[in-house]
């Protein structure tokens, strides 16, 4: 499955304008509902949802098996992919990090 396939198995995220990553109450990473960012804010939010708001090392597993197609792009080229540089310092550093889904008023 590629990441087209898997990001449609997702639920929609119309509603959204983004996501924050906090640690310990602070905004340390944001995706925003904007385009060429939608793909990667679909992704997290589902994290969300399954993982009940918290990126740690299990979930961030799950995020890279789901980035698949784009994971040795990402090691290749650190900064290009930010979303999954974050993942995997979560995986490197054991961090325990927060989901907050910012939906629309």
């Amino acid at each position: 499955m590629n990441f087209k396939e898997i990001l449609d198995t997702f639920p929609i995220i119309d509603h959204l304008t983004g996501l924050n990553v906090k640690q310990d109450g602070e905004i340390i990473h944001n995706i925003p509902a904007i385009a060429g960012k939608l793909g990667s804010l679909r992704l997290y939010n589902a994290l969300a949802e399954k993982f009940n708001g918290k990126l740690d090392r299990t979930s961030a597993q799950q995020g890279i098996d789901w980035f698949a197609e784009y994971v040795e792009d990402a090691k290749r080229n650190p900064g290009k992919h930010p979303n999954i540089d974050l993942l995997f310092k979560v995986l490197n550093e054991g961090l325990i990090l927060e989901l907050e889904v910012l939906k629309n008023s």
